[in-house]
This record gives structure tokens, C-alpha cells and sequence, in this order.
């Protein structure tokens, strides 16, 4: 975001070794208080809408490995008191849905989807899922599934507010339609649950958010939209994923990678400092930590037993323990814990175990 100053000179740090740490920059953006009363109609008709800043445009979410997404995707972002408030605009020449029913599966159909960890820890986060007809999927997850996490479908957003507004025609294949756009405010005290973050969030509070727009590709056959097949099969064509902040693969729960809120009490026309480099720094050690996650879990679902070699988890991890990143792996097969410290953030312990949990203390 161009109004967030920052006083420092990204470098980005190399091992020296064909081993290194994989290190994918987090977006941010900074979202300004309002006072101004928002209506959600689906409309960005308030003045306090108006001051917001949108996004970068999506890409796709494995990032430079994929084309650039064709059709544009970006969402703006502002606060009071009570709410997190969302304006999302969506290009489509061809606006189509299907489901009606709250909690289906709604990336089904082209859908907008957030995601949000508060506390940024990677457990109890939430995801929001909304089609062209305003068909609601909310969800909380204990923790991402690749370490077992719970998807809680019966869990709703209690006070949430949604509205979708159409420019053009919705399941009409005869017009062609300029896109749809989606308001959403979702109460605070909501996002607080299983996070313990203090709500309303203070000045310089960060939080872990990432967006996703799903998009399939569709051909009109007896005037209806249908998804494209795989040639010669009755499979669907897979879906195209378009995020704001990469992913580096189709994944959407891994919130290691998950771009970063900040959030304001100045007003949208007035800059904020924020030590971006340190927190950045954070992020270097966090993504060191889940690459060694990442490599453990993979070892445990083919093996059923985690690491318990130091050696082996450097090779498969491709993150050796040396100067920028010195950690020590304790591990019985079963559970794992590895502890790492570096000069990128002195002064600090960093621990990860084997449900993906991240800690940190202050060195004695």
C-alpha cells in the first residue's frame, strides 16, 4: 500500500547453499477506521469506501508459474468498531450460480472466498465462501488439514452481513454481463473466538488474510452454462484459483503464506509507520519453520512416523542449520519439536511442534 511508510531496504537473504529456505513475500495493506455508517447492498456508495485503497489486482495462486489471471479481481478494506468490513469487485462477462443452500460446498460455482487467522498461528482461522447469489459457506478450522485440522461446518458468523450486486444478468447466457461485486461485514467479536486477539484491534495490530476467487471454465450448451470437460472424459476442466497474496501452490490452507492486515485508527488520507522490515523478518524465521513443518508432514504421511534424524529432515527439508537459521530437532516418531533462533530476529526463540503450532519466547 503506497501509504504505509516504511524506513528500510528489503534484502532478500540467500544460504549460498543449493539448499535454501524457500521465501515467498507476504502482501500487506493497511485498513483505516471509519465512523461513517456502512450499508451492505453490495454497493460502495460510502464516502469511507470511497477513501479506501483496493488491493493489488489477483494473480494466480501459484504465482509466476501460472498465466496471469484474465479477468480482474480486487477488494478494498475498512473498520469500526463493531465490524471488518469487505468490498470485493469481480470482472465477469458471464455471471452464473447455482447453490441456494447455506454451508454446500460453494467453490462449486465461481465464488469469492476469504480466509482469516487473527492471531496468525495457523490454528482456528476462518474462511467465508460466497457465490453470485450471496449463498453463504462459513466455516472455522481447528488447524490446516494437513496436520488434521477439524472443518467446522455447523460453525456460523453469528450477526454476519452479506450482499451481492449484479452489473448485468445472473444464469442468462443470451447478455454479456460486466461483473458482480460483494460488500461483507463480519462482526469482531466473532473473529476474536479461539484467537484471543483483543477486539477492537488496536493501532498497528496485524493479522494473517488472504483472498481467493475461484473460477471455472464454462461453454453454454441448450442455453445453460456447463463446465468444460477434460477431452474425451466427463471430467471437469480444473478450476482456475486467483488469489490476492501467492500461494506458491494450490493451497489454500497453509496460512504461512497468507499476506498480512494491518490495521489503523487513522483516518484512509493519513500515513502510519510500520516496521515492516521487522515484521518481515518474523515472517523469514515463521516460513523456515514451516518448511521444515511442510517436509515433516509429508515424511509422516508416507512413513506414519515423523523424522527423527536431524539429517535426514535437512535433505528432505532443503533447509540446512547454519548461520541464518541454527535450529535443533527433538523427535520421537510420534511428535517432533524443533527449535531455531537467528540473527534475522535476535534476541528470540522460535519453536514449531507437530501440529503445525508455532511459539516464540524472549532469550533469558
Amino acid at each position: 500500500m503506497k501509504r504505509i511508510q516504511t524506513s528500510f531496504f528489503l534484502i532478500f537473504l540467500t544460504l549460498g547453499l543449493s539448499a535454501q529456505s524457500l521465501w515467498i513475500q507476504p502482501k500487506h495493506y493497511s485498513v483505516h477506521k471509519v465512523a461513517e455508517p456502512i450499508i451492505i447492498d453490495g454497493k460502495n456508495l460510502e464516502s469511507a469506501w470511497n477513501q479506501a485503497e483496493w488491493t493489488d489486482d489477483f494473480i494466480d495462486i501459484e504465482g509466476d508459474k501460472r498465466p496471469k489471471p484474465y479477468l480482474k479481481t480486487r477488494v478494498k478494506m475498512i473498520w469500526d468498531t463493531s465490524y471488518l468490513y469487505f468490498f470485493a469487485e469481480l470482472e465477469e462477462p458471464h455471471i452464473w450460480a447455482n447453490i441456494t443452500k447455506r454451508d454446500e460446498v460453494i467453490f462449486y460455482d465461481n465464488d469469492f472466498e476469504i480466509f482469516i487467522d487473527p492471531n496468525g498461528d495457523t490454528h482456528n482461522y476462518f474462511e467465508l465462501e460466497i457465490n453470485a447469489l450471496n449463498t453463504v459457506w462459513d466455516l472455522m478450522l481447528t488447524k490446516p488439514y494437513r496436520d488434521g485440522g477439524d472443518a467446522i461446518d455447523n460453525w456460523d458468523i453469528k450477526g454476519l452481513k452479506s450482499a451481492v450486486n449484479l452489473s448485468g444478468s445472473i444464469n442468462n447466457p443470451n447478455d454479456i454481463d460486466q461483473g458482480w461485486s460483494i460488500e461483507i461485514a463480519i462482526p469482531l467479536e466473532v473473529l476474536k473466538e479461539g484467537s484471543n486477539v483483543k477486539v477492537p484491534p488496536r493501532e498497528g495490530d496485524v493479522w494473517r488474510i488472504n483472498f481467493s476467487r475461484v473460477q471455472w471454465e464454462t461453454e453454454i450448451i441448450d442455453n445453460k452454462y456447463l463446465k468444460k470437460k477434460v477431452a474425451g472424459t466427463d471430467k471437469n476442466l480444473p478450476e482456475n484459483n486467483w488469489v490476492w497474496s501467492e500461494q506458491r501452490e494450490i493451497a489454500m490452507h497453509e496460512p504461512e503464506f497468507w499476506g498480512m492486515l494491518y490495521f489503523s485508527e487513522t483516518k484512509s488520507d493519513e500515513s502510519i509507520a510500520i516496521d515492516f522490515d521487522k515484521d518481515l523478518n518474523n515472517e523469514k524465521v515463521k516460513q523456515a519453520l514451516y518448511q521444515i513443518h511442510r517436509a515433516q508432514v509429508v515424511y509422516r504421511n508416507k512413513e506414519k512416523v515423523f523424522i527423527k534424524n536431524k539429517k535426514l529432515l535437512i535433505e528432505r527439508s532443503q533447509l540446512p542449520s547454519n548461520r541464518e537459521f541454527k535450529w535443533e530437532l527433538t523427535s520421537n516418531g510420534l511428535m517432533y519439536w524443533v527449535k531455531m533462533t537467528s540473527p534475522l530476529t535476535e534476541g528470540i526463540i522460535w519453536y514449531i511442534d507437530h501440529t503445525g503450532l508455532i511459539r516464540k519466547k524472549l532469550k533469558q
